[in-house]
């Protein structure tokens, strides 16, 4: 079997065991609600920046993940925005399986009755595997994750799906394409340079798809901005 290693850089933050938000993927909420939130908490003694960062893990992944994955020599890293990009790069790459290294499912949160809804960024691994796009679906949450199996077992039980370990992670035959997402509604504009580095570290060529970069700069906006953030959402 073939199979796509995606990514999601939340995985590795720690503190997604408390995160409960839930976002439309759009420019504003990667970028604008993190200042609601940075002044929100600054208003309360809170430097959320000093508080919300990426697990010690990061250090160690793509060591733990060579171990046991058979990386081709001319691998390459697509970086996208969205995790909802790994649905097109499984059609597109013709994989059997795929193994998902995330701090959510991306199952569907609505039982079987997810799938009647378009593919998104919630549902996108649930569709590949309903679709008949793939025969096995393989999720590794990231360390932090609010999230539990037992909370998907309509679905776990109607389809091929695995919930391991990064350690019990075994891939003779990957794709060539490794695929990483910032899930930037997610994912703090302040770790965004750990983020890049995090890319670096796999050593294999990468090609940035969709990925604008977020000047995080909270003592440098003007008031007038502080106010239209601040009355965000």
């Amino acid at each position: 079997m073939s199979s796509l290693i995606t990514i999601d850089w939340d995985y590795f933050m720690d503190y997604m065991n408390t995160w409960n938000g839930s976002y439309i993927e759009n420019e504003t909420n990667i970028y604008k609600h993190w200042y609601k939130k940075y002044f929100d908490e600054k208003n309360r003694g809170i430097d959320i920046t000093k508080h919300m960062n990426v697990g010690g893990e990061v250090d160690e992944f793509w060591a733990k993940l060579k171990k046991n994955v058979n990386f081709k020599p001319n691998t390459k890293i697509l970086l996208t925005e969205s995790h909802l990009n790994a649905y097109k790069i499984a059609v597109e790459q013709g994989v059997d399986s795929v193994f998902s290294f995330d701090s959510h499912s991306d199952l569907g949160y609505e039982g079987l009755d997810s799938f009647k809804f378009e593919v998104n960024c919630a549902d996108w691994l649930g569709k590949l595997i309903y679709e008949g796009k793939i025969n096995e679906a393989n999720i590794i949450y990231g360390p932090y994750t609010n999230e539990y199996p037992e909370e998907f077992k309509e679905i776990n039980k109607s389809y091929d799906i695995n919930y391991l370990t990064l350690d019990q992670v075994k891939c003779d035959n990957p794709c060539e394409i490794v695929h990483i997402c910032r899930s930037g509604c997610w994912s703090a504009p302040w770790l965004d340079k750990r983020f890049m580095a995090f890319v670096y570290e796999s050593g294999f060529e990468f090609e940035n798809i969709d990925i604008k970069e977020r000047n995080w700069d909270p003592n440098g906006i003007s008031l007038a901005e502080q106010i239209d953030y601040m009355l965000y959402g």
